[in-house]
């Protein structure tokens, strides 16, 4: 990103405005940018916690799959996923609060006896799966806020702060060369009109 600026005062004065304005937010940022990065990793753990929780959970069912052949999948179904909202550095992040089922009334005489016990585990199992879900909505977003504020640290630091320091050193530089030129131009201006004068002084 190429800086504009002007070779004069009011420039300079502008610049440094701006150079003052990105030295005093780089912290900030630094600051948000490790916040983020703490949070991605913990959700990180979090959400491949859920995941092997689940696939252990799946795992140990596994000796049952002849009877879920049985099993009437119909008679759950999920009806409604509370979720919240929570801003973490300055992120909006949905929070799993509960889930609802709804379950179809089914003849105990004439189901298998399990069928009750079936019904919990399913409700467990998809509760943790939409909470690892959550998790992973979560991660995305986290990640999301974490490569823009990099990017924002990255631009500060490598970027608009070095372009302004170098702007402004060279419309210092500028502006000394004008001044020394222009003292040089008067001092041989000066020069030539006393010659001038002493000529006239000896006709």
């Amino acid at each position: 990103m190429a800086i504009k600026f002007q070779y004069n005062k009011t420039s300079i004065q502008s610049l440094e405005k701006q150079l003052k304005v990105g030295v005093r937010a780089l912290p900030t940022i630094k600051s948000k940018e490790s916040a983020l990065r703490m949070r991605v990793k913990q959700t990180k753990d979090r959400f491949f916690e859920l995941q092997n929780e689940l696939e252990q959970k799946l795992k140990e069912y596994e000796h049952l799959a002849s009877l879920w052949n049985e099993f009437d999948a119909s008679l759950i179904a999920v009806k409604d996923v509370a979720i919240e909202v929570k801003k973490v550095a300055g992120v909006f992040l949905p929070l799993f609060g509960s889930v609802t089922f709804e379950t179809k009334p089914y003849s105990r005489f004439n189901s298998p006896v399990w069928f009750s016990d079936g019904i919990v585990l399913l409700q467990k199992l998809a509760e943790m799966g939409i909470k690892a879900e959550i998790e992973q909505l979560k991660l995305e977003r986290l990640e999301h806020a974490r490569k823009k504020t990099t990017q924002k640290v990255n631009l500060f630091e490598k970027v608009q702060i070095p372009g302004y320091s170098d702007a402004i050193r060279q419309i210092k530089r500028y502006l000394e060369d004008e001044e020394s030129l222009s003292k040089a131009s008067q001092k041989i201006m000066r020069t030539n009109l006393d010659k001038a004068r002493r000529k006239e002084e000896v006709a």
